[in-house]
């Protein structure tokens, strides 16, 4: 296959281009996936063995897709390739090196809903209100700081953060932090956060094992390199410290995922830690109309931080984006239901040829009634995944408690179900009895009648029917699973429930059953020519790394494709409708707080944008419910950062409206006020241009004081007074986050409550 035939010059240069550290900054729709695979291919054809390669991608749905494509280049010896996600590549290395940090080899891999059950339990125990300490908010904060490298330990011994803890009154975090460490070590399990922080730790504290991997992966390449974090991002500058050959792909106007601790400052300060990096520009966009790719540079541009590019396209011009006005939100989701049900009629294309993309799902709820009276069918994407369902839960918590009886929310989750007369009581004072003993709670149903526990024939035959399992483990994953399945009475007691639900559980079951069989098969022999077979210690730490887009199925069916902007991003569809686009909601009212923020917010209505191919609507509301209260809304200022040229004001399905102006006027910002801190365009009313009511003009804020002076916020506290250089004066309610993300929430006098990040904002502590 002449793969290099199939690329452009850009594309190709990037691939041929192999030694030395290599920046290839890719466009939407640039074909960067084909470039990453070919890149991969080619290094293959030079010789270099593929047990050298380490290839780093964010999702196991797109390292399946490279490997496949791989293949098809260069045959088996794909196989042999480093390639996965983070987690997986760093649990799979954690798995061979784990004596060295104190874990055995089959740790389990805690989700999300197991590192919360551990909390609340903790929280409980420390006889801590879980009003104020929050599972899933401790789970934030506990998950930033170890994207941030730091261990319970190391927080605990920073003052900031104890001193921080003391003034948002939460003085027991660091005591919580250390116990959660702490208890998921005793049960030999990480989260995935761990799988970072263990990681970065084990090449840290045992330069020999470092030096192995350095050696090993003589290449190294990460996909989607705008969304790693500080850790990751700390693990691959150790990994590629040696040979110094590792090439990144991203876009950083396709940064998003800050929220997830995802910093973009990774890829624009690539050049500075790599001093000889090569840059390889992809601006050829193969997806989209060139009124589509055009409209959202000139928005892009907009942003201060960025590697400036120019992204083209030789695709035909294609049609304006239309701008639908509602009155409310209900109506904006019979608008955006009609137009999908015209365009259908009129252009005989399919569902699933639509998205429509929200900030938030909440705003899901009026666009879903209005495509159901439609008979219009959808999906929700990124909804409940398969493997966070209650029955597939539970059947792999036995199958976890089989791998690994120290794992504790595993035993707790299946002790009592089905049904076997180990209630609550008796679980509470197995507890105690494993805390008083410093003991595992399995050890402790082994020892159930040495300690007097009542019922400790029934937890004795529990303990002698989990390691009657464990005798199987060399057997076939599908053989062990189908086993616990029958023999625990759980397939006996979702087969015996007939309802809808009941039976829905039950064909669950069978559909995992029905992959543990697929997984289970191996094609391949041995060196004695015995046929292998997946067992189940594999299976699970696979599953264990499943993220909700590597279960979701984008062809599903022939529907209208739902979703968050979040969510959207690899993917591309002919029709798309953004829908929401009103201040404070798009932009986030909770990004307005420093041009980061508001960039980044820019950055995803960029992403929205590129995901169209053919043809691209917007739409904002006047009004929009809120809480039950009917609430007036503005246009977003990303409405008139787009050049007015590539618009066209819809009045098709604004009923009765006939003030919609089929030509904008000239570009303008909201009431006088600048479009936002990076705005370059002229101030006129927004109002008049998208045919909003009118009102009387805001009140213009404050003037700025060149001098005022703020003081260090490091000892601020909660109730504390203080004055902002625009805000004038206001009150702490409460503070949240650490480092760089410590934030403020203020009452201030004459303009309500605002969420202040301390580390840009000019503060006087009163």
């Amino acid at each position: 296959m002449d793969y290099l035939s199939l690329l452009n010059p850009s594309q190709r240069a990037a691939v041929e281009n192999t030694k030395g550290p290599v920046m290839i900054v890719a466009g939407a729709g640039s074909g960067k996936t084909r470039v990453l695979t070919y890149r991969v291919a080619h290094i293959l054809k030079e010789g270099v063995d593929a047990f050298n390669i380490l290839s780093l991608t964010f999702t196991n749905k797109a390292s399946k897709e490279m490997r496949e494509r791989i293949h098809s280049v260069v045959g088996s010896e794909a196989r042999n390739l480093w390639m996965g996600t983070f987690h997986s590549i760093f649990a799979r290395i954690l798995r061979v090196e784990s004596e060295r940090i104190g874990y055995p080899r089959n740790f389990t891999i805690y989700d999300t809903d197991d590192a919360k059950s551990l909390l609340k339990t903790i929280i409980k125990e420390l006889g801590q209100d879980d009003k104020l300490y929050k599972p899933a908010g401790v789970l934030g904060r506990i998950s930033a700081a170890k994207n941030a490298l730091v261990n319970a330990g190391e927080y605990m011994a920073n003052d900031e953060n104890t001193s921080f803890d003391e003034s948002s009154g939460r003085p027991m975090f660091g005591k919580i932090f250390q116990m959660y460490q702490d208890r998921c070590f005793k049960a030999s399990a990480m989260d995935f956060d761990d799988l970072l922080l263990k990681t970065f730790e084990l090449f840290k504290n045992h330069p020999d094992v470092l030096h192995k991997y350095q050696h090993q992966f003589k290449y190294i390449m990460v996909d989607e390199f705008q969304d790693t974090n500080q850790a990751q991002y700390a693990i691959i500058k150790k990994l590629a410290a040696v040979h110094q050959n590792i090439a990144v792909v991203g876009d950083d106007a396709q940064s998003i995922y800050a929220f997830r601790g995802a910093t973009i400052a990774n890829i624009l300060g690539f050049q500075r830690d790599f001093s000889d990096t090569q840059v390889f520009k992809l601006e050829q966009n193969y997806r989209s109309s060139q009124t589509i790719v055009e409209a959202a540079g000139g928005l892009i541009k907009l942003n201060k931080d960025q590697i400036p590019k120019k992204v083209f396209t030789t695709n035909d011009v294609g049609e304006k984006i239309k701008v639908l006005r509602a009155l409310t939100d209900n109506e904006e989701g019979r608008m955006v239901a009609s137009s999908i049900f015209q365009e259908k009629m009129n252009s005989h294309v399919a569902n699933k040829d639509f998205a429509i993309l929200y900030r938030t799902n909440a705003q899901s709820r009026s666009l879903e009634e209005a495509l159901r009276k439609m008979n219009i069918p959808y999906r929700i994407y990124g909804g409940l995944s398969f493997y966070h369902r209650k029955e597939i839960k539970d059947i792999l918590a036995y199958l976890r408690l089989v791998l690994n009886t120290n794992d504790e929310e595993a035993l707790k989750r299946v002790i009592n179900y089905p049904t076997r007369g180990i209630g609550k009581t008796t679980m509470d004072k197995v507890m105690i009895v494993a805390s008083e003993n410093n003991i595992s709670l399995f050890e402790t149903l082994e020892r159930a009648r040495e300690f007097q526990i009542k019922g400790y024939d029934v937890l004795g035959d529990f303990v002698l029917m989990i390691r009657s399992f464990q005798t199987m483990l060399k057997k076939p994953a599908y053989d062990v699973a189908m086993h616990v399945a029958k023999q625990t009475g759980l397939l006996k007691s979702l087969y015996e429930d007939k309802t809808v639900e009941g039976i829905a559980r039950y064909e669950n079951i069978e559909e995992l059953l029905n992959g543990l069989k697929e997984f289970s098969v191996d094609d391949s022999v041995d060196e004695d020519g015995v046929q292998k077979y997946g067992i189940l210690e594999e299976y699970m730490a696979d599953i264990a790394l499943l993220t909700d887009s590597d279960n979701e199925d984008p062809n599903d069916n022939d529907k209208v494709t739902m979703m968050t902007i979040h969510a959207s991003k690899g993917l591309e569809f002919k029709n798309v409708y953004i829908v929401g686009l009103e201040e404070n909601l798009f932009p986030s009212q909770l990004s307005l707080n420093s041009r980061q923020e508001l960039e980044e917010e820019r950055r995803l209505f960029y992403v929205a944008i590129t995901r169209a191919m053919n043809k691209l609507t917007l739409s904002f509301a006047s009004s929009r419910f809120k809480f039950g209260n009917i609430t007036n809304a503005e246009p977003s200022r990303f409405l008139s950062e787009l050049d007015p040229k590539f618009l066209q004001f819809d009045a098709l399905f604004s009923k009765g409206n006939s003030n919609v102006q089929s030509k904008p006027t000239v570009q303008t910002s909201r009431f006088g006020k600048p479009l936002s801190p990076t705005a370059k365009t002229p101030p006129s009313t927004v109002g008049q241009r998208f045919n909003t009511p009118t009102k009387p003009a805001a009140a213009p804020p404050p003037a700025v004081d060149p001098n005022f002076v703020g003081d260090d916020t490091k000892n601020i506290q909660v109730q504390q007074r203080v004055e902002h250089q625009r805000f004038g004066f206001g009150s702490v309610v409460s503070l949240d986050g650490i480092g760089d993300n410590r934030k403020a929430e203020i009452e201030f006098e004459q303009f309500g409550k605002k969420m202040i990040v301390l580390k840009f904002a000019k503060l006087k502590l009163l």
